[in-house]
């Protein structure tokens, strides 16, 4: 018999012959090294791996990596993903983008890609602000002057304050019903590598908000060293009720996991149909109808 020898992966394996153009210090080169220590963790092989991303700074992430990537229209990396996967349910799908191209423009994708609980990770590099396009105020900015105060750009672009309430990502996911959901920062870059490995092999749709500081437009970095910390002690994490409360609620941004629920995928739900159309009452109910038309 001949042995088949496991091949063990390094990060070497994964990075891509293309050199980042992220901003020095930009917080989206931690997330993309996390992203690599947690394939090699899963030793996963990169032609069963695709990445897709929609439009901004996080978009680029593709090319960085050594395995299949898509890099699409702006909002529209959730449901890309869900077709590659539907099309080839072998693969580990991976959809990435900002909080602009993933709850702006591609919000109304969100809850869809959620209560379908296909099985695939959404990685939203939440920034707070549009930094491809010179920081533009983002869905996630803070009201307030005081996100004016700390960007470079906002006070041109929005002299007056922030008018618009910022939506709570967290809170929207949790409420849409999603099977798995947690929180990372850059900062911290083997605790996200970490909750992408739990993200990875969740059997449905998992979502993990990285934290990830623009330096140039908007620089968070100190404000959110004393603002990240860990889940609250004796955390449930199968309690959803508690997760919406903690996350409409939380002063700190609380990193780790706030949901996890088994229930089964929208492949686990296709295939189930499959087969009981296959059956053979199934078949002669089918025979029947086709004899009784002629």
């Amino acid at each position: 018999m001949t042995e088949v020898l496991e091949i063990k992966r390094a990060v070497k394996d994964y990075r891509s012959e293309v050199k980042p153009t992220w901003c020095p210090g930009c917080g989206d080169f931690a997330v993309l090294n996390a992203l690599y220590k947690a394939f090699v963790t899963l030793n996963l092989d990169p032609k069963d791996v695709v990445v897709v991303s929609g439009i901004g700074c996080s978009g680029r992430l593709p090319e960085f990596v050594s395995t299949y990537g898509m890099h699409v229209v702006h909002g529209r990396a959730l449901p890309t993903a869900l077709g590659v996967k539907v099309a080839n349910p072998e693969l580990t799908v991976i959809a990435v983008g900002g909080d602009g191209d993933g709850f702006a423009i591609g919000g109304g994708h969100v809850p869809h890609a959620v209560r379908r609980n296909v099985d695939i990770t959404y990685i939203v590099m939440d920034n707070e602000v549009y930094g491809l396009t010179k920081g533009q105020p983002s869905p996630t900015t803070p009201a307030g002057m005081k996100a004016v105060q700390n960007s470079s750009s906002m006070p041109k672009m929005a002299p007056w304050g922030i008018m618009d309430t910022p939506l709570n990502i967290m809170g929207m996911v949790l409420t849409y019903g999603v099977s798995f959901a947690a929180r990372g920062f850059s900062g911290k870059p083997n605790d996200l590598s970490e909750l992408y490995v739990k993200a990875l092999t969740h059997k449905g749709f998992s979502f993990v908000q990285a934290m990830s500081p623009c330096v140039t437009f908007y620089d968070t970095y100190q404000d959110w060293k004393t603002l990240v910390g860990p889940m609250p002690e004796g955390y449930d994490s199968t309690d959803r009720f508690s997760a919406i409360q903690l996350a409409m609620t939380e002063e700190l941004f609380h990193c780790g996991v706030f949901v996890e629920e088994d229930r089964p995928t929208l492949g686990d739900l296709t295939r189930s149909i499959a087969e009981r159309s296959k059956s053979p009452s199934r078949l002669a109910a089918i025979q029947s109808i086709l004899e009784s038309v002629g």
